[in-house]
Formats: C-alpha cells, sequence, structure tokens
C-alpha cells in the first residue's frame, strides 16, 4: 500500500472547506449511532452457514478411521482432521497436531514453552536469555504482540512492504543479534493490510542467516482459505524451503477453522518438522491425555475434505465481498480525490487498512468515537500500541450489516476529512 501523504498536502484547499468537513461530521453524528467495527469477527449470517455443526456428529461418534471420539487418547488429533489441515497447510499428516478450537493458544503454548524449556536447536529456555527479542512485521496482528510482551521480549517493528516484511532488515537484523528469536508472520491476507508474501520473501525467510540457531518463525496461516474472489494468489510452501535449505525446525506453522465455522467449536492446528512435533507431542502428554476429538468429529463431518471446506468457504465469500466492495467504494468516493489517505484493497482475509496522514489517526478514531463509531484504537497494529507515525487504522467490515456498515463509513470518511484540514 503506498505511503500516506504528508500532512500539509493540499493544506490551504482543505482549510478552505474546514466549515464544510465541520457540517457534514455535525450531520452525521446528530444520528446519535452505536457502531463497532472494532474486530474482525464472522457476521450473523457467517455464523448461520455452519448451524448444522451444532446437530453434529449425530448419533455416531465413532470416525472413518474406527476411533470412538468420546473417549480418551489420540493426543495429535484424529487422523482425517490432519490430513485436512495437512491439504490446507501443504504438508503430510505426520507433521500435524490438531488441537482445540484456538490457533492463538497454540502459539501461547508454543512459545511459553520456548521460555520455560527451550526448543530443538536451542542450548537453554529463552526465559535465561537477558534481552531476548522477537521481530514484530507492522502493521500487524496486536494478538501476537501481546503474547511476545507477555512473555518478557522486546518487540522491535518492521515495517510492511507490498511483498511481506521489509528483509533487508529482517536479514541484518537476525544475523548479528542471537538474542532475536523469531518473527511473527500472517503471511496470506495479513492483518490488517492484507499483503500476500511473494515467493521472493518466503525465501529469504526460510534461508537466511540467523545468529541464533534456534530461530523461528511462528507463520500464522489464519486466513488460508479466506478468499474474497477468484483470484486467489499461491503462497510458496514455507516448510519445503526450510527443508531444501537445512532449516526443518525453522518455521511453526498454524491455522485454525474459528473463522470458517463457529469461533467457540473451530479446530486448531500446528503444522512442523519431525522434531518439533515429537518436541511438542512431549509437553502436550504432561497436560492433556487428549484433545475434543468430538469437536473434530464435527468438523470434518460438515467439511470432510479440503474440497468441501472451500465450497463453504465461497458461501462466506458470497456474504463479505459485498461489504469490502461497499467500504472501498466509499473509501474512493469521499477520499479518492483529496490526497489525504490511502488504503489497501484486499483479495482475501478480514481487513481494509487505512493510512491518514502522519499525526492524524488518534484525531480520526476520537472523533469517530464521539460520532457513534468505536474503530479499532489507533496504534493497535504496531507493538507497544504506538504507531510512531500515528496514521494507521484498521478497518473490520465483516461483522455490521450493510447498512450499518455504510453509515459507519461515512462516518470514518467525515472523520478523516475533518481531521485532515483542521
Amino acid at each position: 500500500m503506498p505511503a500516506a501523504p504528508p500532512p500539509d498536502t493540499d493544506a490551504a484547499a482543505l482549510r478552505a472547506r474546514h466549515r464544510q468537513f465541520r457540517e457534514d461530521y455535525a450531520r452525521l453524528k446528530s444520528l446519535s449511532l452505536s457502531l463497532d467495527m472494532t474486530r474482525g469477527k464472522p457476521s450473523t449470517e457467517q455464523l448461520d452457514l455452519s448451524n448444522r455443526i451444532l446437530a453434529l456428529p449425530g448419533a455416531d461418534y465413532v470416525d472413518d478411521d474406527g476411533t470412538d471420539t468420546r473417549n480418551y487418547g489420540g493426543l495429535d488429533g484424529l487422523p482425517a482432521a490432519k490430513r485436512l489441515f495437512g491439504d490446507i497447510l501443504g504438508v503430510a499428516p505426520q507433521h500435524i497436531i490438531v488441537g482445540g478450537n484456538s490457533s492463538l493458544s497454540m502459539m501461547y503454548d508454543a512459545l511459553a514453552q520456548a521460555c520455560q524449556f527451550g526448543v530443538v536447536d536451542g542450548d537453554r529456555p529463552w526465559s535465561r536469555i537477558a534481552g531476548r527479542k522477537f521481530l514484530c512485521p507492522t502493521p500487524g496482528y496486536d494478538r501476537h504482540f501481546l503474547i511476545t510482551e507477555h512473555l518478557g521480549f522486546e518487540l522491535i517493528a518492521v515495517e510492511m512492504s507490498r511483498g511481506g516484511p521489509d528483509m533487508d532488515r529482517v536479514e541484518s537484523l537476525v544475523a548479528g543479534d542471537d538474542t532475536i528469536k523469531g518473527i511473527w508472520c500472517v503471511p496470506k491476507y495479513s492483518n490488517p493490510d492484507g499483503v500476500c508474501y511473494s515467493r521472493e520473501t518466503v525465501r529469504r525467510l526460510a534461508g537466511m542467516k540467523t545468529a541464533a540457531a534456534d530461530f523461528r518463525i511462528i507463520w500464522d496461516n489464519a486466513y488460508a482459505e479466506h478468499h474474497l474472489g477468484d483470484h486467489r494468489p499461491t503462497l510458496a510452501n514455507i516448510a519445503r524451503h526450510c527443508e531444501s535449505v537445512g532449516n526443518p525446525n525453522r518455521v511453526l506453522q498454524f491455522a485454525s477453522t474459528s473463522k470458517i465455522c463457529h469461533p467457540g467449536s473451530g479446530v486448531a492446528a500446528l503444522a512442523a518438522s519431525t522434531a518439533n512435533i515429537a518436541e511438542a507431542k512431549t509437553h502436550i502428554a504432561v497436560k492433556s491425555i487428549g484433545p475434543d476429538k468430538v469437536n473434530q468429529l464435527r468438523l470434518l463431518r460438515l467439511c470432510g475434505d479440503v474440497t468441501a471446506l472451500r465450497a463453504h468457504m465461497q458461501k462466506h465469500a458470497a456474504l463479505i465481498k459485498p461489504k469490502f466492495d461497499l467500504v472501498l467504494k466509499i473509501l474512493q468516493r469521499e477520499l479518492g480525490n483529496l490526497n489525504i489517505a490511502q488504503w489497501s484493497k484486499p483479495q482475501g482475509g478480514y481487513f481494509i487498512n487505512l493510512n491518514t496522514a502522519d499525526g492524524q489517526a488518534k484525531r480520526v478514531v476520537q472523533l469517530a468515537d464521539e460520532a457513534g463509531v468505536k474503530l479499532t484504537a489507533a496504534g493497535a497494529t504496531y507493538p507497544y500500541g504506538k504507531d510512531p507515525r500515528d496514521r494507521n487504522i484498521r478497518i473490520a467490515p465483516t461483522f455490521p450489516p450493510l447498512p450499518d456498515l455504510e453509515q459507519a463509513t461515512e462516518v470514518l470518511t467525515a472523520c478523516v476529512k475533518l481531521a485532515a484540514s483542521e
């Protein structure tokens, strides 16, 4: 996404229209709206698509491999669930562990265990490493950053480009500092800017020289199947690239169905090397005697293979693409000729990324809140919640009904214009 214009762009012309912008804002504020666009949640209509799961698996609790899913065992998940996630992530089923409903919980566990016990290729627990650090491509996912902050890492922001994180900076940082232990990645339709990592970025992440032998890529492929249209960019296979250059243990891949069916009844998975899977199982075996296999069977009865899952996701796309189209249409109509903001045009995922001019994002969010529209806090997409340029706003179009979304976006654009003219 292009950089936002400097704050003095067409300043005189904007100031001349300040009265008009304020009147437009006052009119919208007088509507006493109460709209929430803070998080990327599925809409009620999207959730309805999976209501059948509430009656599943029915009276038959035995899966196709003969497992009574009501009982103990199956530490790494049902074989068919492993095959499903293997198809999504491009790995063999034996490299998959299927867990509960939250991939975020699995990511937290992986990093907490690394801090307490260390990892394959490491010589000590990460908690014993003073000044340990983690790379955070920005703008990015606030919950990722919160995990590593909570676990005592210093967060280092790395700017995103159109093909993924700035790899020149990433390679420079990791080559000379063995306290940098990993990097967060949302490689497909990244949160919030919708970027799909280029093949070159994947290749460089897999093969770059790292001072830390136990460096980890946390590859959160949350939106692997969340396309908005027929154009579906291909993401290079990070596991194959890591294997081919002798770094098989470097990447931990995660995915879930939390935005495919119902979040609470979703299923999450970890994909990793043979050594990483074996190590993860030693920790799982201590804390659990087996996952919720009945819930995994419910998913399989709803979307038994990747073909059925993708047909299900086409129904999601039919519901949410009009919402993205509406927001983009209003942004272009209201801001397109003013040169005061830039925004992404994603082909999938759950967000639109908006950059105002520097120093205006907090003011836009404040004005929107006063007009009854709650937006994600300015700065939330940066480590520690601090956007150094105060320009980034994450737009979440999926949850509101179309009439509410239209009003909320009109308020947002009015706030951007008013803030730019002040």
